[in-house]
């Protein structure tokens, strides 16, 4: 009965906010329903309960759900959400390796959200974006005439990382060459194509395309030798 779902006195949670969380964790590890039931000795149903149903489990289940995704209790819960990343400790004996071109664009992936740096007349700003990846390009939607797409025209830093915040651990990406407004019918269709499987966050009317094709990609993993 432990095991039930169940909400505190003071617990409202948005429907289906834990549940989107433990998904994610558990396709990020690529792990399946069943795999995930059998590290925390469970049902995959009641995987598949906790991930599509609102609600919160009991904090027995949540504590060996946490472990079993390689997380805490307050990244799944949500606890975690307003604070920036890193906030914990750093794990023993961590090393810094740089991380080979191939494995860059690995890890950018497909689509997800970066960070553009731009630099106008009152000096440098660096603005979120939801980006695309075809190939080895990086291309982003904005608005004419908005910070993101000063970026056109001037060479430009994209950053992408990823942080670990149970084990004190990531890694970041960084891509940097000469921006551009994407003019070309077919190039807008290929970034259109790959954009379905995302879109920006922000809303709103953004139709302007900017590409990056990076001479320059590099990036750095903190590794801890000992887990």
């Amino acid at each position: 009965m432990a095991d039930r779902p169940q909400k505190g006195p003071h617990e409202t949670p948005a429907v289906g906010d834990i549940g989107r969380r433990v998904a994610a964790r558990r396709e990020y590890l690529g792990l399946s329903r069943r795999d995930l039931a059998l590290r925390t000795a469970s049902a995959p149903g009641y995987i598949e309960y906790v991930e599509t149903k609102p609600g919160s489990p009991g904090m027995g289940f949540m504590v060996r759900l946490a472990n079993a995704l390689e997380t805490t209790v307050d990244e799944l819960t949500g606890g975690t959400v307003d604070l920036p990343p890193g906030v914990g400790r750093a794990a023993h004996h961590p090393e810094l390796v740089d991380i080979g071109r191939e494995e860059c664009w690995k890890l950018v992936g497909t689509h997800g959200i970066g960070r553009v740096v731009v630099s106008d007349g009152q000096g440098p700003a660096v603005f979120p974006v939801n980006y695309v990846s075809t190939g080895e390009a990086i291309a982003y939607r904005t608005a004419p005439g908005s910070g993101p797409a000063d970026a056109a025209g001037h060479e430009t830093a994209f950053e992408v990382d990823h942080i670990d915040e149970a084990f004190s651990r990531g890694w970041s990406v960084l891509l940097v060459g000469e921006a551009r407004t994407v003019t070309d019918p077919d190039d807008v269709r290929e970034f259109e194509a790959a954009h379905a499987a995302t879109s920006p966050w922000a809303g709103g009317e953004r139709d302007l395309w900017i590409a990056l094709t990076p001479g320059k990609v590099t990036g750095r993993r903190i590794v801890v030798r000992d887990h």
